[in-house]
C-alpha cells in the first residue's frame, strides 16, 4: 500500500513539473501572442467593422420609405387578447409606418 502511495506521489510531481514547463513556455511566447492579436484588432476586425458600416449605410441610401400594402392574412396579427399597455391592440414595440393593425395601418393625417 505504501508502494502506492509513493508511486501516485512520483506521478502527481512529474504532471506538476510538465505543466509547470509549460505555462513558462507559453508566457515566453506571450509578447508574441499580443502583438499579434494587436496586428489582427487593427489591420482586420476594424477595416471588417467599417465595411459593414459603409454597407449599411448605402443599403439605406437605396432604401423605399414607403409604405408596403396591407395584405389581409388570416394567420397574422391575431388578437386572441388584448395586450397589457396602451390600448391593447398594438405590440410593445409598435412602429405606425411600418407594423399594421388588424384591421390596416394607421392613417396618419
Amino acid at each position: 500500500m505504501a508502494a502506492l502511495g509513493r508511486f501516485s506521489q512520483a506521478v502527481m510531481r512529474s504532471a506538476f513539473a510538465a505543466q509547470t514547463r509549460q505555462l513558462s513556455a507559453a508566457a515566453a511566447h506571450g509578447e508574441q501572442g499580443v502583438k499579434t492579436w494587436k496586428l489582427l484588432s487593427f489591420l482586420v476586425a476594424l477595416p471588417g467593422v467599417g465595411v459593414c458600416m459603409l454597407n449599411t449605410f448605402l443599403k439605406a441610401q437605396h432604401h423605399s420609405h414607403d409604405q408596403p400594402e396591407f395584405v389581409p392574412y388570416t394567420h397574422l396579427r391575431i388578437r386572441s387578447k388584448r395586450f397589457p399597455w396602451g390600448d391593447g391592440n398594438k405590440t410593445l414595440f409598435h412602429n405606425s409606418h411600418v407594423n399594421a393593425l388588424p384591421d390596416g395601418y394607421e392613417s396618419h393625417e
